[in-house]
């Protein structure tokens, strides 16, 4: 890494992605200025309040006692930065069409306050040309030229909650809109990255963010229709992924499951069918995947309906547990998780349902459900009461022994357990 002068950087954003960021660049020497919309988080971030969990709590403790690091909702702060690195939403609409409300508002914000020459990084996932086509002109506003009022550059974030390697080291890609937003955005993220791919334009860096989670997306998918197919047929698709991981080359694992969660995979892939059709050329591939994927949650409850038929018994009045409602394991991120779409299936279908999950004490209201659920303790008791327990996320913290040994069915999405380990009724889904 470079060990260029200490300088003010300004992390729009605090969540998944921007606050491990602004603690990489506090704790290599830098002043961050944190800013949310969300006025909790500041709040909780100056009293050491973790607010996700996944990243520990000794980072919220670094950063509430850092005389290098602010958090703030008064985007006048930003005016102090030498560089801002925008990490904010990208969601799709109803209609699966891309939403930049959050970056057309940002980068707004930012041409109001940032300082002369400021740099400005856009990280959020989107289509390409966005850099040059969206964010350009907002900041160009008002007789504003780029390489002279200040620089632009994008560099994709790789935030992988959950998973072990730090930041520090993912490859980070940049494309800048010209030489000069490039050359300074590789020297900044050279100061926390121990390496930096500079690409010829920001529009590459943008079509391959796209195509590293579609790529994601559309194997996912091939291997649910895969498990679809080889239920059929009487075949367990986990040995049969178990027994193709064998091969050394030319074969990457994926593992089927209860649908797609995050925001990135489900979401990504309709970022690029969107530019596919604008350009006139339809991506009919991703787009049958992102059907396939989405198609998921419905047979998890069609496989819930399965097993109680089993026993004569109907989805209607059944309780259902279900353990884990974030979109992966060990983290408690509800983003887009499958277990939405299925509690909202199972409900409407007459069943009773309950959920445990160590990391989601409440089901938080999100963009298309409101399930007023809160977790309820995994005891021996709630777990012979229900009569079907349904895994969705395996998080290592839950008890699979204790569902085991007491639960009347089963039926596991993510291979969580075997049937020779349930004394129940046990089908995977």
């Amino acid at each position: 890494m470079s060990n260029a002068t200490p300088r003010t950087v300004g992390i729009v954003g605090l969540g998944y992605v921007g606050l491990p960021l602004a603690g990489a660049f506090e704790a290599a020497g830098h002043h961050v200025i944190g800013f949310d919309i969300d006025p909790s988080k500041p709040e909780k971030l100056a009293q050491a309040n973790s607010y996700l969990p996944h990243l520990g709590q000794h980072l919220f403790d670094r950063l509430a006692s850092s005389s290098r690091f602010l958090a703030t909702g008064d985007e006048a702060d930003l005016g102090k930065c030498d560089a801002i690195l925008v990490c904010v939403p990208t969601p799709v609409d109803d209609e699966r069409q891309p939403n930049l409300d959050y970056v057309q508002d940002t980068f707004e914000m930012i041409r109001r306050v940032h300082a002369p020459g400021c740099l400005v990084v856009l990280e959020s996932t989107t289509w390409p040309g966005t850099t040059r086509e969206i964010c350009l002109p907002l900041l160009s506003a008002g007789g504003r030229t780029l390489g002279e009022d200040f620089l632009l550059a994008f560099a994709p974030e790789r935030e992988d909650p959950g998973r072990d390697a730090p930041l520090q080291s993912v490859p980070r890609l940049v494309g800048g809109l010209d030489q000069a937003s490039r050359e300074q955005a590789v020297a900044l993220y050279s100061q926390v990255c121990e390496e930096v791919v500079p690409v010829s334009s920001a529009e590459v860096a943008e079509a391959a963010k796209l195509l590293e989670n579609t790529y994601r997306a559309v194997n996912i998918a091939l291997v649910n229709e895969y498990k679809l197919i080889l239920d059929r047929m009487g075949i367990d698709i986990h040995e049969v992924v178990d027994a193709a991981s064998t091969k050394p080359f030319g074969f990457s694992r994926f593992d089927p499951g209860p649908g797609l969660g995050g925001h990135c995979i489900p979401v990504d892939p309709w970022y690029f069918a969107w530019a596919a059709n604008r350009v006139g050329h339809p991506s009919r591939f991703v787009e049958l995947a992102g059907e396939i994927n989405a198609q998921m949650p419905r047979h998890v409850v069609n496989s819930v309906a399965s097993v109680l038929a089993q026993d004569a018994r109907d989805l209607d009045g059944a309780t259902v547990l279900v353990l884990g409602v974030a979109y992966k394991k060990n983290v408690g991120d509800v983003r887009e998780t499958p277990a939405a779409p299925i509690v909202e299936d199972l409900r409407g279908r007459g069943a009773k349902v309950q959920y445990h999950d160590p990391l989601v004490p409440e089901f938080p209201k999100m963009r298309r459900f409101d399930l007023g659920l809160h977790s309820v303790p995994l005891t021996e008791q709630v777990v012979q009461d229900a009569d079907v327990v349904l895994i969705v996320t395996d998080h290592d913290s839950i008890d699979f022994d204790l569902v085991a040994d007491a639960a009347q069915r089963v039926v596991d999405t993510r291979n969580a357990l075997s049937e020779a380990r349930v004394q129940g009724i046990y089908r995977r889904a």
